[in-house]
């Protein structure tokens, strides 16, 4: 154990993490997300929920504020214009990490999979509630 990191900074998340360049996108996604055969690199957090693999996220890496929409979020495809509880909490998390509103971009289940093919890594949980699906693109951390 070291002190300050949540149990879920496991060693693969750190090295991923870290191994991030600015404008990486790494995607988090739930337990029905198709992970396995879509990743690059895959960063299980089995046992964790979609907000607290955010947060642990968000302690460390900060969002890009070179582009305008630098976080996202899957559209529910049966309710596009609903944001689902999940999402809305994860909107805080952000918000909180950032210290200002960031909002989360919604982007249609087709270009999130396309986007997730091609992020950095993609980060299982076992996220049981739909659409707990996140993209974040990696900003760079000033001295």
């Amino acid at each position: 154990m070291l002190k300050n990191l949540s149990i879920l900074h496991t060693s693969e998340l750190l090295y991923v993490l870290a191994s991030m360049g600015h404008g990486d996108e790494i995607a988090l996604v739930d337990a029905n997300f198709p992970a396995q055969s879509i990743a690059q690199r895959l960063v299980r957090l089995d046992g964790a929920d979609l907000p607290s693999a955010l947060e642990a996220c968000m302690q460390l890496i900060p969002l890009d504020t070179f582009v305008a929409e630098p976080a996202f979020r899957m559209i529910q495809v049966h309710a596009p214009d609903e944001i689902p509880e999940v999402q809305k909490e994860c909107q805080v998390i952000i918000d909180k990490a950032e210290g200002k509103h960031v909002e989360l971009a919604g982007i249609s289940r087709e270009a999130f999979y396309e986007r997730a093919r091609k992020a950095f890594a993609v980060v299982y949980t076992t996220e049981r509630r739909a659409y707990g699906c996140l993209l974040l693109k990696k900003g760079v951390i000033f001295s």
